[in-house]
This record gives C-alpha cells, structure tokens and sequence, in this order.
C-alpha cells in the first residue's frame, strides 16, 4: 500500500488533499502540522496518522520520511502581510527549513514532491517594458523559459519569493549532484473553502505561521459577513488567475499516479481561463453573496481604495500580471482545469455564510 508523508497535512491545500485522498483506500497518509483546526474529521481515519506540533522538532523525522514512497511539501509561511514584517521567519520557513527536509529525501532516495509558488516568477517582462497592452510572450509563464524578475533588497515583499527560488534550485541541484528524485509545483492562486483562518471566527489560537492578515479571498469574504467595505490594495487593478483547489489536488493525483511523468519536472498549475483583476474579483463576490443569501443589499456595499504602504507597510511590492502556461500539465499529466471562477466562489461563499453568518463575531485585530 503506497504511503505518503503530507508536511502541512492540515492547512488550505493539505486538508482539501486529505478529502480526496482518503476516500481511496490505495494510500496510507502520514501527517505533521501545527493544528488539526481544518482536518478534525480526518483524525480517527485508519488510515491517517497525525503529528501535532513542530515538524522540525519532531524526533525520527528522517526515519518516518523514510517509510513513505513520496514526501509532499506544503509547510511554510506564505501570507503576503508576513513577507515585508516577519523577513527572517519568511526566509527560514520558506527555504532555510525546507531545505533539511530535501536533504533528507536525498539520502533516503525518497521522491520529494515540493510546493514552491508563482511568486518566484517575480514581475512580467511587459511590467519591465511599460506594462500595458503586451504580446503574451511579455505576460505568459512558462516553466522553462520566462525568467525570474524579482525586486531590489530594499522592497522587502520580495523574501517569499526569493526563498522558494534558492530552494527550487537546491532541490535541482539535489537532483544532479546527488540524483534525488523531485517534483516542484508552482500554484497560481488556489481558491476553496477553508483558505484561510477567519479572524475572531474559527475559536482557535492562530500559529504564527498563519497569524496576520488573511489573503484577498479571506479578507473580501470577512468583509461581506460583516457587511463592511471591501478593500482594494492600490485599487485592486493587478491582474490574477484562480484555481479551484480541489482541481490542483487532482493535478497531484495525476503525478502520484504517473511518476514517469511528473519526477524532475517543474509544473505550473493555474486556469488561465479565470484571469480578472482584483477589483473584478471584489465586484463578483458581491454578486454571488447577493446571490447566495438572496439580499441585493449586498451589491452596493462599497469598495475602498488603500495604499499598499497604509496596508502592508514598508516593503510592499507587486506584480502587474501572473498568467500561467500550462501546457506541461496538460501535455503529461493529461490535466486541464475547467471551473470557473464564479463557481467556485459560489461554494466558498456558501460554505462562509452557512458556517459564520448567524453567529456571534469576536473582536479581534488582524495584525494580533
């Protein structure tokens, strides 16, 4: 029976796999993450065990790895409001840690398969040449040719993106110098529920790895439940693509079931198809809330512009534009994305509303 060590078993990505992957009684789950506060119906599952607490600290790591037929990746801080405040912490989680991980399955000759993000293509050759109207080979990131245009030192926003670089290339290096086995995923905003803890809402206490303010599907659902303004970082007119989680986790199962496919390859895994900007996005969600609770009111609740600097402090950056190709994916995993954006919005909503509406809110600060 093929086992897997899941490293973050119990954040967005990792509970959602837990979903899919223990239906199938073909795999044996092994887990480590801070909390159980997303996966507690998994906890009694025979075929899962779950280790609370510190996966760095955790006695016999190297050992336990060493029994799974795949190690997946996930653990790390990756919270933009982190990047610019928490640099030290941002780097050591996002490389520094994961680096002992990809030592290990290097000595135990275990296959690694490596979350890492689309961050570390930085900023758009068309952001470089004036933005704009651009052909799409100044806006389209392919895994093997685009380069990767981060930011000076001074913009500190860039510490996420750089440590999942260096440890992209480790981990290649790992590859031809030691002949580790890897895979390394590159996720263009996977949305569903459970993304992200819900300030004064979840009754738990946040580990530092998730404290701060939540990610922009997170913020925008707390502010329709609260009926408050929806705020647009420098006006919400940067430009990103959306995946459903649930079609990222069949990405994964795609390479699980097809090694030969998926070893020493770099993926992106994106739906260039849901591309909108921000303050699209914010429009939208106000149409599916009024469309989901029945109340029209919800449309006219305002949408508010806030410097990046009043929002996340010195530090910030952005990039114009992250469109994904996925023709690698599709080409040997034989995977292609097909829901839409409005869909999966439609189930996050409802989810939120159902769990949060009728219930008391605590108040609480987003930077505690």
């Amino acid at each position: 029976m093929p086992r897997i060590a899941l490293l973050g078993c119990g954040g967005f990505i990792g509970s959602h796999f837990l979903d899919a992957f223990l239906t199938d009684p073909s795999w044996t789950i092994e887990g480590w993450d801070w909390t159980p506060a997303k996966i507690k119906q998994h906890l009694g599952h025979p075929a899962f065990t779950f280790h609370p607490g510190d996966l760095y600290t955790f006695p016999g790591l190297e050992d336990a790895l060493a029994k799974a037929d795949v190690v997946i990746s996930l653990a790390a801080i990756c919270n933009p409001s982190q990047y610019n405040v928490r640099g030290v912490d941002v780097i050591e989680s996002n490389f520094i840690q994961p680096r002992l991980i990809a030592d290990m399955c290097a000595r135990r000759g275990k296959w690694l398969i490596q979350f890492s993000t689309s961050e570390v293509y930085g900023q758009t050759l068309s952001h470089w040449t004036g933005g704009g109207e651009a052909p799409a080979s100044l806006y389209e990131l392919d895994e093997e040719t685009s380069p990767l245009l981060l930011g000076p030192v001074s913009a500190q926003r860039w510490s996420y993106a750089c440590a999942k670089q260096l440890l992209e290339r480790y981990v290649a290096a790992l590859h031809r110098e030691q002949g580790l086995a890897y895979t390394i995923i590159r996720p263009f905003n996977f949305l569903g529920t459970r993304m992200d803890f819900l300030p004064g809402r979840q009754g738990v206490a946040l580990p530092r790895e998730v404290e701060g303010l939540p990610r922009v599907l997170a913020c925008f659902t707390g502010a329709l439940l609260d009926r408050s303004p929806l705020t647009l970082v420098d006006g919400g007119h940067v430009r990103r693509t959306f995946l459903a989680v649930e079609e990222a986790v069949e990405a994964l199962r795609l390479m699980l079931e097809r090694p030969g496919m998926a070893k020493n390859k770099i993926f992106n895994l994106g739906h260039p198809g849901n591309e909108i900007t921000i303050r699209g996005m914010a429009e939208m969600m106000r149409e599916v809330a009024a469309d989901v609770t029945g109340d029209e009111s919800y449309l006219e609740l305002p949408l508010v512009d806030v410097p990046a600097l009043e929002f996340y402090g010195e530090g910030y950056a952005d990039s114009d534009r992250r469109m994904p190709r996925i023709d690698k994916a599709a080409n040997l995993l034989g995977w292609t994305p097909r829901r839409g954006l409005r869909g999966i919005l439609r189930v996050v909503l409802e989810d939120a509303f159902q769990t949060h509406a009728s219930r008391p809110i605590a108040t609480v600060s987003l930077q505690e």
